[in-house]
């Protein structure tokens, strides 16, 4: 089965650029979320954390 895979993948040119695009893809997804965290304040993080167990939500739009 992975030599059908692999032999099928090597007759595509250019496709050692899409591994390097997904490696990409994910180092800036866990950058931008680390970013996100070291800048996210203190209150916006308390008030994630509790939503799971928030039984009275502070505005009910429904």
């Amino acid at each position: 089965m992975f030599k059908f895979v692999k032999g099928h993948m090597e007759s595509i040119d250019g496709v050692m650029i899409y591994p390097l695009i997904s490696l990409l893809i994910f180092f800036i997804f866990f950058v931008v979320l680390f970013l996100w965290v070291i800048t996210a304040k203190k209150q916006d993080i308390e008030e994630v954390s509790k939503l799971p167990l928030d039984t009275k939500p502070e505005n009910q739009e429904l």
